[in-house]
């Protein structure tokens, strides 16, 4: 299958259904048949609306939508999110925070590459910022990176994480969520061993597949079951030419979220057909719950094939992380040369995408590091979304991985107040 054919073919089905819902949804809102008094017209026309409105957000970014946060004095303090290092395959953005000092807390979240924009971690990031300096690993869609930008694979991958936390410096605390987990690992490793000074004073790991095998999943099982001959011919195309990235090999968007709705295809259908109802009655609006949730699931991004296969290969059929013998760039990764970095693993009870025990298994393998700089949280009735970005986390986790930080960050934290500069310079 890697063809521009099959990949511009489901395009132009995205594009095509977009219209014939914008279509019904015009046609079916003509004042003329008001005079009808026909039901079917207002069902055609919410079905429309709905319909256009799913298949249009597939290909947009979706934005971070923080406009603002509230300080201590009672005042909101505007938000702008900037670039701190921009790269081909992602880049390192900040939150910045106008007329706030620098915090005590600096944290950085590193984001999933696994389908999703990184705008998946918005509420993650809106509950850090009021009490943190937020940094973010923003992922770039493949098919918008000419071919000549290169490769990207888990090494490369890797590295980015690398350089990031470098720059950032030895004060960072790392918040890794879901698929990033054993890179993030592999990368603290690394600094541990070519450039100690620049490790992270803290890093929690949270719901990601360390020892894939730990714990069985139907992601798990989807990876041992298929070969990577077969995965290759089955999920790799090569960008069509309506975009930069023509040419390059991916695994589309829009094939990973055929696969996720798959998944819980039943819980999809009847919340898409209540959405047409309550179109039609006149209960919907533009910022309901269906909306606020599917305009973020719906919208998808590429993977380099190399990363996705290299993803698939070394993190669950080889185990590279797990069996602490992953390479990056000739050199083995040792993650028991990480002796001095504190680190927390978060595991939720019912996470059906990273099962309880896949993440534990990080403190296995950290040899090097006192038991006293070790911590794990499982959370009772959690499923995976809700530990970085649902009730949980926000009742719960959000409380514990700041306490951990503020254990962990070598000043005294009960002195962190929000201070506002009246000289600060207001934009």
């Amino acid at each position: 299958m890697k063809y521009m054919a099959t990949y511009d073919l489901m395009e132009s089905a995205r594009n095509t259904s977009e219209w014939l819902g914008a279509t019904a949804r015009a046609m079916s809102s003509y004042p003329a048949f008001a005079l009808s008094m026909n039901p079917f017209l207002q069902m055609t026309a919410a079905w429309g609306e709905v319909t256009e409105r799913t298949f249009s957000r597939m290909t947009v970014k979706p934005d971070w939508g923080i406009r603002s946060i509230p300080g201590p004095t009672g005042q909101d303090h505007l938000v702008d999110v900037e670039p701190v290092i921009e790269k081909p395959f992602g880049s390192l953005m900040q939150f910045v925070v106008r007329r706030r000092e620098p915090m005590m807390r600096k944290v950085l979240l590193v984001a999933p590459m696994s389908g999703h924009y990184a705008t998946l971690l918005r509420s993650t990031v809106a509950s850090l910022l009021p009490d943190a300096d937020v940094y973010v690993t923003d992922w770039h869609n493949a098919r918008d990176i000419p071919v000549s930008a290169g490769k990207f694979d888990v090494e490369d991958y890797t590295l980015y994480l690398v350089e990031f936390m470098r720059a950032l410096g030895p004060e960072i605390h790392v918040i890794a969520v879901c698929q990033p987990a054993p890179l993030t690992l592999a990368a603290t490793a690394y600094l541990a061993a070519e450039e100690p000074a620049a490790q992270p004073r803290s890093l929690t790991l949270i719901g990601g597949p360390i020892d894939p095998d730990a714990a069985a999943t139907d992601v798990t099982d989807f990876g041992h079951r298929v070969t990577m001959g077969q995965l290759e011919q089955t999920a790799i195309q090569r960008v069509g030419f309506k975009f930069k990235g023509v040419g390059r090999l991916v695994y589309p968007g829009l094939l990973q979220l055929q696969s996720f709705i798959s998944m819980n295809r039943e819980r999809h259908t009847k919340a898409f057909t209540e959405q047409i109802m309550r179109v039609a009655q006149g209960q919907a609006s533009d910022h309901d719950a269906h909306n606020r949730f599917y305009d973020e699931y719906l919208a998808v991004m590429d993977m380099t094939a190399e990363f996705y296969l290299s993803t698939v290969e070394r993190i669950f059929k080889n185990r590279d992380i797990a069996r602490n013998d992953f390479v990056v760039a000739g050199k083995k990764v040792d993650i028991g040369a990480i002796t001095n970095v504190a680190v927390m693993v978060v595991e939720g009870e019912n996470d059906d995408i990273s099962a309880p025990g896949q993440c534990l298994a990080a403190l296995d393998l950290l040899t090097g590091l006192p038991q006293s700089k070790k911590a794990q949280h499982l959370e009772p009735g959690a499923g995976h979304y809700g530990i970085f970005a649902g009730k949980s986390w926000r009742l719960n986790i959000r409380p514990l991985v700041l306490d951990f930080i503020d254990r962990n960050s070598g000043t005294d934290q009960s002195a962190t107040v929000t201070r506002i500069s009246a000289t600060k310079r207001a934009r």
